[in-house]
């Protein structure tokens, strides 16, 4: 340390002021100027040779005490404002401290805050660049849309279709990569999902660049931001053009193998037809008690074999929620003798035994679907048959008791034959199931499960029991009322006028038949065997109904009744026959027919005819409702009122609430496919779901809804395209109205 460093002397000097106090510094400070002043006097005397004087020395002692106070103040002063200062700027430098502590804990914190942002923001670009990897590779279509419709992004599959990448897609409208007609659909369903916050689905053909084309299912979804307000819309698009063909090769095989069986139909029912038309005839005849017993049981078999054909051709009655039953009153003597007869001729023939054994007293009449009825027993008397080479078949018929209101009528077939494995029983009531190993099984295998479906539908119950080369035991128990009298009692035919007919019908035994059961009821018929000879027949003669067969060797029945039609202004009512057992008869008076008739005719069906043109009453008109109670009824536009009073006949309250129950829970599925067809154009769905509605309506009596299902499946129809969303609409609109009422009108009229 230099002993010239003023910064050091003033340092020591302050602090040992501020370590005497200022008295005892004053003094030290008065001593050292006067010892100083002395020493420089004496100095100077001595370098100048001047003899020193005690007025001098005394000068120097009085300046120093003069000096010093004033010396001491100030620098007491000076030292205590720099103390202060001192102290001020360690409080500062205290702070600073602290404060650069802070920041430097806070620059920390932000660092690693820094850090983790950079890893998230790493681990966030690192999943983004994921998800577009996983959209980007994915068949299905992803893109997203702003409000405007603006596209925003969008994945690789996206911009195969639209032969634009995502960067040219930035911006554009539906409209602009779009035709106009779908590009509308496309903003309807976006302003919709985001009005309903509700996904939208539809499905529709897009075109690929290269002219190749796919059927997609597509899926837009409002899109939401934290704040929950929809920001645009996001939606995907997957091809199901396989599953399309798929669906429309099945409905293409359905349609085949449908138009398949009705046209052999007609063939074989004319057999049929002959065989229940001329055993009927014959049982009019005078013939002994075997022979009408004999001749019985062929006419039952043969109107049973029709009922069975129907079942198996008709697909949906296999299904036991729309199997139409019935309920009849039976006659417990003949159905026993009917029962007896069959399985006698079916045991003869294969040299077996047979006993039929009635353990209870059974009463006079049941009601019950008795077509149905003998359609289930038949198939087990046929397979306890079958499968028996010898020994016997026993039918035992008896009745159960489960604590209901209604007795149970079971038979019970046992048969001595091969039997069925233990391990095979649950199977063998299911569809096409065969059992594995056994010879006898040549059948199509679904004899048992339509009559398990039938049974059910009864709301009975089916079951087996069996051991391997000991037989098996059918056992079927029914619920039944039993009456001693007979409820339902035959109608009798009212009087009607004989009438000149005209017969037009190519097939010989159809004519002796029709002709016989005609000519039977006091009829005059003349018969023409083809198209031309029916023109030049009614040319020559003036008949009063013409009765014309579809299916004729030079031209069909619509043709010769266009050709009718085309020459004579007033021609007699003209009925078609058919036996196409999946005809509607809407579809025969669309085409010029004024009614239908199927094969083979009866009296009932035939005089109802009669009535419906020939008199003032409607078909069994004054055996169901009086004329004033159906014109007053104010439900008629809605409802087809005689249909419904007719199968209420014999239909009870309850199975018509369950067919309108089913119809109901049918209808949202119909509904929503045919909208599906409707938004993607599709003809051939809308006319084929249209169809189903039609139907199924019909079947109920929804005579409106009927009708709108009518015209949304003819695309013949002028301005079809035009007017076909007016009808959904009035159909959606209206269906669960006239449900309602019509729910209404059948309880009331069931009271």
């Amino acid at each position: 340390m230099s002993i010239f460093n003023l910064k050091t002397w003033v340092h020591y000097y302050v602090s040992l002021l501020k370590r005497l106090g200022a008295f005892r510094f004053s003094l030290l400070l008065a001593l050292a100027i006067f010892t100083a002043d002395a020493i420089l006097q004496m100095v100077l005397a001595y370098y100048f040779n001047d003899p020193l004087d005690i007025v001098d020395i005394s000068r120097s002692i009085i300046l120093g005490l003069l000096i010093t106070p004033w010396a001491v103040y100030f620098l007491t002063v000076v030292v205590g404002d720099l103390e202060e200062a001192r102290q001020r700027l360690d409080n500062t430098v205290a702070r600073l401290q602290v404060m650069l502590a802070t920041d430097q804990q806070k620059t920390r914190e932000l660092e690693s805050e820094m850090i983790e942002r950079q890893k998230s923001q790493k681990l966030l670009q690192e999943h983004t660049i994921l998800l577009h990897s996983f959209l980007d590779t994915s068949p299905d279509l992803f893109f997203h849309r702003d409000l405007k419709g603006a596209f925003v992004s969008c994945n690789k599959a996206m911009e195969l279709v639209t032969g634009r990448t995502a960067a040219q897609l930035i911006g554009l409208t539906p409209f602009d990569i779009y035709p106009d007609e779908y590009a509308q659909q496309v903003v309807k369903r976006d302003q919709k999902a985001q009005e309903t916050e509700q996904e939208q689905i539809h499905e529709h053909w897009l075109h690929y660049p290269d002219g190749r084309q796919a059927f997609f299912e597509v899926r837009a979804l409002p899109l939401y931001n934290v704040k929950h307000v929809c920001v645009g819309i996001i939606g995907f698009g997957r091809d199901i053009t396989e599953r399309k063909k798929h669906q429309e090769s099945l409905e293409k095989a359905s349609h085949d193998k449908t138009t398949f069986i009705s046209t052999i139909s007609h063939e074989l029912r004319t057999p049929l037809n002959g065989i229940v038309g001329l055993s009927r005839m014959l049982l009019d005849e005078q013939l002994t008690t075997e022979q009408t017993k004999h001749l019985k049981t062929i006419h039952m078999s043969a109107i049973t074999l029709g009922n069975i054909f129907n079942d198996i051709v008709d697909l949906d009655k296999l299904d036991r929620r729309r199997l139409n039953l019935v309920s009849n009153d039976i006659d417990m003597l003949d159905f026993i003798s009917d029962l007896e007869s069959l399985a006698f001729i079916q045991t003869e023939q294969k040299g077996l035994t047979l006993h039929f054994e009635q353990t209870d007293v059974l009463p006079n009449f049941i009601q019950a679907d008795d077509t149905r009825l003998r359609q289930v027993l038949w198939n087990l008397v046929s397979n306890a048959v079958k499968f028996t080479e010898q020994g016997q078949v026993t039918i035992r018929c008896f009745c159960e008791h489960e604590g209901t209101a209604d007795e149970h009528l079971c038979f019970a077939v046992q048969d001595s034959g091969i039997g069925i494995p233990a391990d095979q029983l649950e199977k063998i009531f299911a569809m096409y199931y065969q059992v594995k190993g056994n010879r006898h099984a040549t059948g199509t295998g679904i004899g048992l499960a339509v009559s398990k479906q039938i049974v059910d539908a009864m709301q009975g119950k089916i079951t087996v029991t069996s051991e391997v080369d000991q037989g098996s035991t059918f056992k079927l128990c029914l619920p039944v009322k039993f009456l001693e009298q007979r409820i339902n009692k035959p109608i009798e035919p009212s009087k009607l006028p004989a009438l000149s007919i005209l017969l037009v019908e190519d097939i010989e035994l159809n004519v002796v038949v029709a002709k016989a059961l005609l000519e039977k009821l006091g009829h005059q018929v003349d018969v023409a065997i083809n198209g031309e000879q029916a023109l030049q027949k009614v040319s020559e003669h003036r008949y009063q109904l013409i009765l014309m067969d579809i299916q004729l060797p030079d031209m069909d029945g619509y043709q010769v009744t266009a050709l009718l039609r085309e020459k004579y202004q007033d021609l007699p009512p003209i009925v078609a026959l058919t036996a196409n057992i999946f005809s509607d008869k809407q579809d025969f008076t669309k085409k010029g027919m004024d009614d239908a008739l199927g094969k083979p005719l009866t009296v009932r069906s035939f005089n109802d005819v009669v009535r419906r043109f020939f008199t003032q009453l409607k078909p069994q008109e004054s055996l169901i409702i009086t004329p004033d109670k159906l014109k007053a009824d104010p439900v008629e536009p809605l409802f087809d009122s005689a249909m419904l009073l007719e199968l209420m006949e014999f239909l009870p309250t309850t199975v018509m609430l369950d067919n309108i129950a089913l119809f109901t829970k049918l209808m949202p599925d119909y509904m929503r496919i045919l909208d599906s067809n409707m938004v993607a154009k599709d003809k051939l769905g809308i006319v084929s779901e249209a169809h189903k509605i039609k139907g199924a309506a019909g079947s109920v009596g929804l005579k409106r809804i009927q009708m709108l299902a009518q015209k949304v499946q003819s695309p013949e129809l002028p301005a079809w395209w035009d007017n076909i969303d007016d009808w959904v609409e009035l159909m959606k609109l209206n269906y669960e109205s006239d449900i309602t009422e019509l729910k209404k009108w059948v309880v009331k009229q069931g009271r």
